[in-house]
């Protein structure tokens, strides 16, 4: 199969204005594709095609797509480059045309950005049929032409990077438990290396004095497993790491504080900020960053049981700091508040962490953007600008001392795991708290609760769990290996 695109007419006339791989491939069958297309009605709005069979041997099905304006670049009232979105849309829905199909391969026009084709196609294709006996049929993207090659090989290993997060997010609770997910990693990252992953068990968790991780985990019958990863991608092995820290709770009942049933069964991504992150690491090891990144994942199940946290419960997190379990849900902030402290070890030029961490993030941005909170300008900008070439944008959130009164005035403890006033911004007491663990000049914290699925906002990514932002991550590692070097 072929993918082409084709933009939005300029003039009223409606004449099809092709890529120059389409223009290349017209004159291939004579003007027949355009003449086709013209006869088949109006112009083709963006994200839409049209499909013509035996127009050339090679190519027994072409589908032509379209790509909106020609001149579509940044938008600065969307935050993105549109022309990059409406590449990445038009070349998934034209994979999927051809994978319904049953095409085995199908080669993409790199419509003058091959990096976004490629991960359009890759996005576009994925989805986690693991566990049912029919499956869609697969289908290989390659480029085609020679142009971009390069550029095009760097999309596919970003997409990769994103869809191993959506396969981590989207798996059964039952099959990426704490130890499988911490070897799913390590076999992924086996082939480097200059990569070193510790898989740290439970009496190593003692050693290290984590009482909050401790305190969650001790409610599942699972044991927690404390994913370290070491990536030194920097010629100089003594430079400042990048630390990234996710949230790994690969099942999240609530604990005592249970969560209604109907849509529990989501909760298996959980871990969907240890699975962005590591994701991020393995990316960044396949294209070879010029920076030295190290990546923390707690990884554990919030259960109720008669070991469980008990609403009212102090617990003391590795700092010395007590903490009053005042809702057992709010549990993700109690492994970052540990693994946080431990990411001070190691000297970070910033550490970012990532977390499904409040319903209140998906109530204030939705699906829209990752909310960000961070003590740093400097590492906000860069994690914007990354955002706008990735489309999976990033909007920043307050860290006013406002909200940190409401979590440390509390009766037994020096903080309490929720806000004094409930449910009133919610997002921002979280992040408040986890600041209360926090040292680092240069430190954000990523709320990525809304963004955890995809039901069909993001039109390139299939329904299901949507392993956003693994591409902006890693952008945002690229940019700051470009900063070292300049």
């Amino acid at each position: 199969g072929l993918v082409l695109g084709v933009y939005s007419s300029e003039k009223d006339d409606g004449a099809a204005q092709f890529t120059s791989a389409g223009d290349a491939f017209d004159r291939l069958v004579s003007g027949k594709l355009r003449a086709l297309l013209s006869l088949c009605g109006p112009p083709l709005k963006k994200g839409k095609t049209r499909i013509f069979h035996g127009l050339h041997q090679d190519f027994p099905s072409v589908v032509v797509v379209g790509l909106g304006k020609k001149n579509a670049g940044l938008n600065e009232q969307e935050n993105w480059n549109e022309g990059k979105e409406n590449i990445r849309t038009a070349v998934a829905v034209g994979c999927r045309q051809i994978q319904d199909l049953e095409i085995p391969c199908v080669e993409v026009d790199p419509c003058g950005d091959a990096q976004a084709a490629a991960e359009g196609a890759v996005l576009g294709l994925h989805e986690y049929n693991e566990l049912k006996q029919r499956k869609k049929p697969v289908v290989t993207p390659q480029l085609h032409g020679s142009a971009g090659s390069e550029a095009w090989q760097k999309g596919v290993i970003y997409a990769e990077g994103q869809n191993l997060a959506r396969y981590l997010m989207e798996a059964p609770a039952n099959y990426i438990t704490p130890m499988k997910f911490a070897e799913h990693i390590e076999q992924k990252l086996r082939s480097f290396s200059n990569v070193k992953v510790h898989i740290r068990p439970e009496s190593w968790i003692t050693t290290q004095e984590m009482g909050a991780f401790l305190s969650v985990a001790k409610g599942s019958a699972e044991p927690p497993i404390f994913l370290e990863i070491h990536y030194l991608g920097s010629a100089n092995a003594s430079d400042s790491p990048l630390v990234f820290v996710g949230k790994g709770v690969t099942f999240d009942s609530g604990g005592i504080s249970l969560k209604p049933s109907s849509g529990m069964d989501a909760m298996r991504a959980d871990m969907g900020g240890a699975a962005t992150v590591c994701s991020a690491i393995v990316t960044a090891a396949a294209l070879n960053l010029p920076l030295n990144i190290i990546g923390l994942a707690p990884l554990c199940e919030n259960m109720p049981s008669g070991k469980a946290n008990k609403p009212g419960d102090v617990i003391r997190a590795k700092n010395g700091k007590t903490i009053q379990v005042d809702n057992t849900d709010a549990e993700g902030r109690l492994l970052l508040a540990d693994a946080l402290c431990y990411a001070h070890s190691f000297n970070a030029r910033a550490v970012v962490n990532a977390a499904t961490l409040t319903g209140a993030m998906d109530v204030a941005l939705g699906s829209a953007a990752t909310g960000v909170f961070t003590n740093s300008s400097w590492l906000w900008n860069h994690l914007y600008e990354a955002s706008i070439l990735t489309g999976d944008r990033v909007w920043r959130m307050p860290l006013f001392e406002h909200y940190t009164k409401q979590v440390t005035d509390c009766p037994l403890a020096d903080v309490s795991n929720v806000g004094k006033y409930s449910r009133a911004g919610g997002a921002c007491t979280a992040a408040a708290f986890l600041k209360e663990f926090v040292t680092a000049s240069h430190w954000a914290h990523l709320d990525i609760a809304g963004v955890m699925s995809n039901k069909d906002e993001v039109p390139y990514l299939r329904k299901g769990m949507a392993g956003r932002p693994t591409r902006t991550l890693v952008e945002f590692a690229a940019r700051l290996s470009q900063d070292s070097h300049n």
